[in-house]
């Protein structure tokens, strides 16, 4: 005698549009009318049978408890979702120096050119680059941040020389980047850059402009010379060896048309609308800089509309945010992306080894240390892994960042694809024990998921196809 069909556990929510949608365990979902989500949960047995197959398939349905085999499966999709978290750092950022050309507003680090005594120590360099071999991750990102490291080419030169010495016998997947205004880009660089597989990433924060607002330098030329860096860097290494950031500030707010456009004419495949983050020297200028989450929702959904209208002409640009999202929510195989992890990937997925002679969890950790705040520090350059991840930062960051223990987290319809921000929470409060409804972090992600899964439920078949394009899993330096 069969069990009659029945509900498996699930978390739902009401969307703006009127329309619920409930989630499974396993991180699979489905979408329903009101009368029909009241159905689901009083009567499942009474759906039609097509809907309660499709129900069963996405593990909101089922007879009785799973089977083994069901289990099995549920708890593999699960795992695969967690798997960035658990297999090892595999981005490491190392920090030359604080230098830089630039007097950005919003910068949450940077030194000027005339500061002297940020910059790392080659002895660092050589330790940051032995404990990277630490991780057992089989592909590891180098990262070089700043300031600009192109400042300090000498001490990237160094690093990566020492890095595939070492690869010869590792033999791991290892992909370097730059990240840096390529200001100072010749073609010296370049031929090393092309030698060793290095990829660079820059800031292109919109047309000429609002870039030269937001990036301003002595000569007020910021945007032409990173175009220039920019031309130059696809002249001697390819096509598609830059990749641009930009960041959202309030005079970005009313542009966000003309920012996907100018990314568009740069000939971008990719564009990600990130929010300010008001770390470090960034949070002085709050008042000239900051906006609220719901402005920043109304920018970035005219954005990504420009984005799909640009595909709709049959221009390829995917944005990012968009991509990290739906990854989430449509792949059983997670991207990583640090910020969304749980626990944190901050000092598990991501380590950052600092001109200070400091490792801390994450960009953001570092960024705090430049204002005085030095407490989550993980160990001193050189620390053998094992200690790092005993370290009580590395402890207290896992135990704010579980879904499963923090309040609203649990209960929440996106707990497995969503996670608290610790580092941005200690940020904001001063500690990273705070409910995660109250941060920013969440308030934003929340509104983001909301109108994602808006999207995917009125998205014609072209978009669609389109999302699940986008929510493949990618490479990308911050993921």
């Amino acid at each position: 005698m069969g069990y009659a069909a029945q509900t498996q556990p699930f978390r739902s929510r009401l969307l703006a549009d009127g329309f619920v949608v409930a989630t499974a365990r396993t991180g699979d979902h489905a979408f329903f009318s009101l009368e029909e989500f009241e159905q689901f949960c009083q009567s499942p047995a009474t759906l039609p049978l097509r809907r309660q197959a499709e129900l069963r398939s996405r593990f909101l349905m089922g007879e009785g408890t799973l089977s083994v085999g069901m289990r099995r499966l549920a708890n593999s999709r699960i795992s695969a979702k967690r798997e960035t978290v658990s297999s090892g750092p595999s981005l490491h950022i190392i920090v030359p120096t604080l230098q830089c050309a630039h007097s950005c507003r919003y910068c949450q680090v940077s030194r000027s050119l005339h500061d002297q005594g940020y910059a790392m120590s080659p002895s660092d360099i050589d330790a940051a680059c032995d404990s990277i071999f630490e991780s057992t991750s089989p592909t590891l990102t180098v990262e070089f941040q700043g300031g600009d490291p192109l400042l300090r080419f000498d001490l990237i030169e160094r690093a990566i020389l020492r890095i595939q010495a070492r690869n010869a016998t590792e033999r791991r997947r290892i992909r370097f980047v730059i990240a840096s205004t390529l200001h100072q880009l010749d073609e010296a660089m370049c031929a090393f850059l092309k030698d060793h597989g290095v990829h660079l990433s820059t800031s292109i924060d919109g047309p000429r402009e609002l870039h030269n607002r937001n990036r301003p330098t002595s000569g007020r030329d910021a945007y032409e010379r990173t175009i220039a860096g920019i031309q130059l860097a696809r002249e001697q290494l390819g096509p598609d060896a830059v990749a641009a950031l930009m960041t959202t500030t309030k005079a970005s707010l009313g542009q966000p048309e003309d920012i996907v456009d100018e990314y568009v004419r740069l000939g971008f495949r990719e564009i990600f609308l990130r929010p300010l983050s008001t770390y470090g020297f960034a949070k002085r200028n709050q008042s000239l800089l900051s906006y609220t989450v719901e402005e920043f929702f109304y920018f970035y959904q005219r954005g990504l509309e420009r984005v799909l209208h640009w595909n709709r002409q049959g221009v390829e640009i995917r944005e990012v945010y968009a991509s990290i999202l739906l990854n989430k929510m449509l792949s059983t195989f997670d991207a990583g992306y640090v910020d969304l992890q749980s626990p944190t990937g901050a000092g598990a997925s991501v380590l950052v080894y600092n001109y200070d002679g400091y490792v801390y969890p994450s960009d953001e950790a570092r960024m705090l240390a430049e204002t005085g705040d030095t407490s989550l520090r993980m160990g001193k350059i050189g620390t053998p892994l094992p200690e790092l991840f005993a370290s009580s930062t590395r402890i207290e960051l896992a135990r704010a960042s579980d879904v499963d223990e923090v309040a609203g987290c649990r209960e929440c319809p996106y707990n497995l694809f969503c996670a608290p921000n610790p580092v941005d929470a200690h940020a904001q409060f001063g500690t990273p024990f705070v409910p995660a409804h109250e941060t920013e972090h969440c308030q934003r992600h929340m509104g983001l998921f909301d109108a994602m899964f808006m999207a995917l439920r009125s998205a014609d078949e072209d978009v669609l196809d389109l999302f699940h394009q986008w929510a493949r899993p990618i490479l990308d330096s911050k993921v």
